[in-house]
């Protein structure tokens, strides 16, 4: 018995439709966008839509194109929303679970791609793209007073915590006094 919920925003993608299939574009409808808020701690997902052709390579297959999407994420020191609008390009690599290499034969370069594994005819690509939005979001959005709120809250900045404040509070005392 598979416990696993259903995805919030699915397209499933038959192989047999590939063919035909020329430019194809998703997108998320309220419901979905609401259901990936509560997945993702968002404050509001307004826009989530995908633009993407898919081609074979081989025994895998590679979907390549753009992501937009409009949301707004709590700040992380202050909690109030902070509105991100995403446009960028995706490559996304299918392949089958059971065609995967071990993963000591897996090497990664720059020029390597996300990876979802699937079993059985098909794909969902708007599983897909939720995850590559996922990627794509800020993560860690500051409000612009966020440094202020910080401040305000006794939080020591960069310069007064980081590696080099023990030497400037040693010089500091070190100083004759005049």
């Amino acid at each position: 018995m598979n416990d696993t919920p259903p995805p919030e925003f699915s397209r499933i993608i038959r192989f047999d439709q590939i063919g035909r299939m020329g430019d194809t574009h998703i997108e998320a409808h309220e419901a979905e966008r609401k259901a990936l808020e509560r997945r993702f701690r968002l404050v509001s997902l307004d826009r989530l839509e995908a633009l993407f052709a898919l081609a074979q390579d081989g025994a895998a297959l590679i979907a390549k194109g753009r992501l937009l999407a409009t949301l707004e994420q709590p700040c992380v020191a202050t909690g109030d929303p902070v509105a991100e609008i995403i446009d960028a390009p995706f490559t996304i690599r299918f392949e089958r679970e059971n065609d995967a290499p071990g993963e000591d034969e897996t090497e990664l370069d720059e020029t390597d791609c996300d990876t979802v594994f699937y079993t059985g005819d098909s794909i969902d690509m708007g599983e897909a793209v939720a995850e590559t939005l996922a990627l794509l979001m800020e993560p860690y959005p500051r409000a612009p007073d966020a440094d202020a709120y910080l401040r305000k809250m006794g939080v020591a900045t960069e310069e007064q915590a980081g590696p080099f404040a023990a030497l400037l509070a040693l010089k500091r005392d070190s100083k004759p006094d005049k």
